[in-house]
């Protein structure tokens, strides 16, 4: 299995942090945020790695391309952010056509990546890994129910969504090239019932702030 790293966005929660770097290679505990997930995934077990980059992504490219990991990685450049399901539709031809592995960029977590290598999204579907609700995110995303199936209910207990995942090529199917967000697909999935997940309880983070960023900085520097 491959993985996606998304690393496109311009970050503009973290202005003016990202108005000379990319948000993933913004610092904490001592690195380049991108550098755990890389790391971790390549270590997990995964065949390799797809990073988009868009904005300011030559610098993601240079700082990488210049670390053990280089020969792992394969680019999909992007002319300008696409968002999240064009980005993956941009880069499917590079991720083959079994299903694949996507991680967020810009957080930060201790999920074991391994699991995701055992694990299947369904035909036309997705495996979804969900976290408890952050404070910035109280509504949440979708809710567990029984036999992992996800549901977006408009009222009631629901978790948030990761950024970790695992994606049928299927779900993209008939997706045109350009700008296109996720959650579209990820209701069809759900009307289908091929959106299922888990929840993971242990420890992650949404660094999508300057303020977010100094406080996990500062959490790991302890440890």
């Amino acid at each position: 299995m491959k993985a996606m790293i998304l690393a496109a966005g311009r970050g503009e929660r973290m202005r003016p942090l990202t108005e000379h770097s990319p948000k993933p290679l913004l610092r904490v505990g001592g690195r380049p945020l991108i550098e755990y997930h890389v790391e971790r995934l390549l270590e997990a077990g995964f065949d390799g790695l797809v990073i988009n980059v868009s904005w300011l992504g030559e610098q993601i490219v240079e700082h990488l391309e210049a670390s053990p990991w280089s020969g792992a990685i394969t680019w999909s450049r992007e002319p300008e952010p696409l968002e999240t399901a064009g980005g993956i539709v941009q880069a499917l031809p590079l991720l083959g056509d079994v299903p694949f592995a996507v991680v967020n960029g810009d957080i930060w977590t201790d999920f074991p990546f391994a699991r995701l290598l055992q694990k299947s999204a369904p035909e036309q579907g997705a495996y979804l890994v969900l976290v408890n609700n952050p404070p910035q995110h109280p509504q949440g995303d979708f809710r567990l129910e029984e036999a992992g199936l996800l549901t977006r209910p408009a009222d009631g207990e629901r978790l948030t969504y990761s950024g970790i995942g695992v994606y049928s090529p299927a779900l993209f199917a008939g997706c045109e090239p350009g700008k296109r967000p996720l959650l579209p697909l990820l209701e069809k999935a759900i009307a289908a019932g091929a959106l299922v997940g888990e929840h993971f309880p242990g420890d992650w983070e949404d660094v999508g702030t300057p303020e977010r960023l100094a406080a996990l900085d500062a959490r790991l520097a302890i440890h």
